[in-house]
């Protein structure tokens, strides 16, 4: 039975009416209109229909919309705003540097898997900021691309490894001499 059941997607409350056991994949493209997380198999097993739920990859498609309520749930589209946030970032970039890094690399084809393997990037890079390769390949396996462009996937990763890494040491300097000029009383 339908009822208004209330959850937190890319930092904003909404309240949708749908039956608890409506998989979250539905309620994202149907009621929210996002177009990140997509159908693929139904069945979890694609990994076209992630999103991040409390930071960790989780396959939408399986995941009743009643088990995120109470939680935070991140989409492709809320990406850039969430990393600025995690980060203490002072402007939102325009792309999350995995978005950026997938273009960069040219490693997008058909778009269908586009999504999951961005999603599971960002939670690897989380927990993971320096990965190896073989730790790329583990947390990517089960993200299935029919284009096979998974080599260029992994440069992806880790050049956004890098540019995360470099944005951090940015941000990190620019506290620093902020808070030099302000112990030195000049004004910005």
């Amino acid at each position: 039975m339908a009822s208004e059941i209330q959850i937190r997607v890319n930092e904003r409350v909404h309240n949708v009416t749908a039956d608890p056991d409506t998989p979250l994949l539905y309620v994202l493209m149907n009621d929210l209109e996002l177009q990140g997380p997509r159908f693929g198999c139904g069945l979890a097993q694609c990994g076209s229909c992630s999103v991040l739920v409390n930071g960790s990859e989780t396959r939408s498609c399986v995941t009743p919309v009643s088990a995120v309520v109470g939680k935070s749930v991140i989409t492709l589209e809320g990406l850039p705003s969430w990393y600025a946030q995690q980060k203490k970032l002072s402007k939102t970039p325009a792309l999350h540097p995995v978005q950026q890094a997938l273009i960069d690399e040219q490693a997008v084809q058909c778009g269908y898997c586009f999504n999951g393997m961005i999603i599971q990037a960002v939670d690897l890079l989380s927990k993971t900021p320096h990965p190896t390769e073989a730790q790329i390949r583990r947390a990517m396996n089960g993200h299935l691309c029919r284009c096979g462009s998974y080599p260029r996937v992994i440069r992806a990763i880790e050049r956004a490894s890098h540019a995360m890494t470099r944005a951090v040491e940015n941000t990190a300097s620019e506290r620093l001499a902020q808070e030099s000029r302000a112990a030195e009383g000049v004004e910005e």
